[in-house]
């Protein structure tokens, strides 16, 4: 297995180095920690950056603790951020790629997306990032299902990465009653609602299950939370709840209008959690 890490130098990128330190000697993958340098600069400057970064980097592969010992090496690229990594991420044939949190800029945000937004759009790589201090390796997973192939694609790529070493994720999908609001506009007692939103429940919940099952995911010490509401909120509130080390979901690889106007669960999941979220692309 090879893990890419990139950093920008930031606290958030070094919380990714270590969490990546984690993960190769717990797998005894090979690590490359990477960075990129704009290129969009006299070629004086950018030889100098470059020359700056390689420095910086082999010198926290002696000095970070988790990164001591291990097969690693560094990469020094040119160009913009997130084309920059996906070259690397090839060029390596990295299995996962390792991300600090963004930084928010609102505007820029909402029109182009962050750099790890943008990796995780475009490119084939499942990309884990790192957004909680790291003090130990991950002991549990929470993975979001909707019942699409992307999302069991999600549960079998943080398994065979060994997330979380060999526990097994525990799942959270949430359902929508959808006579619930006509039935409560229609006058009917909150008994017939509440037996409604019951029935609801046991049928996403025996759907789930068998879904599992035929996707060869049906561990029976699984943990398996079915919620009423939003996918955005019932992610959310597992979350708060169970407390998991890492959140693993799947993307739906939408693009153009309906991904610059709509956007997706994975993505405000990203940018509003404070939990570890590997985000696993769509099988191409």
């Amino acid at each position: 297995m090879h893990i890419l890490a990139a950093t920008d130098f930031s606290t958030r990128s070094q919380r990714a180095l270590r969490r990546a330190g984690l993960l190769a000697r717990d797998s005894s993958a090979e690590l490359t920690l990477m960075h990129v340098v704009d290129d969009d600069r006299p070629p004086d400057l950018v030889g100098l950056e470059r020359r700056e970064a390689e420095r910086i980097l082999g010198e926290q592969i002696g000095a970070i603790a988790e990164l001591r010992g291990l097969r690693s090496r560094a990469l020094v690229v040119t160009g913009d951020p997130f084309d920059g990594i996906l070259r690397a991420a090839a060029s390596t044939r990295a299995d996962l790629v390792v991300m600090g949190a963004h930084r928010k800029q609102l505007l820029r945000d909402i029109l182009v997306g962050t750099t790890i937004e943008r990796v995780i759009r475009t490119g084939p790589f499942p990309v884990l990032m790192v957004n909680k201090e790291v003090d130990r390796p991950y002991r549990t997973a929470l993975a979001a299902v909707d019942m699409s192939e992307p999302s069991v694609n999600a549960i079998r790529t943080g398994m065979a990465l060994g997330l979380p070493g060999s526990a097994r994720p525990a799942v959270v999908h949430a359902f929508l009653p959808l006579a619930k609001g006509k039935m409560f506009y229609a006058g009917l007692s909150r008994d017939t609602i509440d037996g409604y939103v019951a029935d609801a429940r046991e049928r996403a919940t025996k759907e789930l299950v068998a879904f599992l099952e035929a996707n060869g995911l049906d561990d029976h010490g699984r943990s398996v939370r079915v919620e009423e509401g939003a996918p955005f909120a019932v992610i959310s509130k597992a979350v708060a709840q169970l407390k998991p080390d890492v959140l693993i979901m799947g993307t739906h690889g939408r693009s153009g209008i309906a991904k610059a106007l709509l956007g997706s669960v994975t993505e405000e999941v990203l940018r509003s959690l404070a939990v570890d979220i590997l985000a696993v692309p769509p099988l191409r």
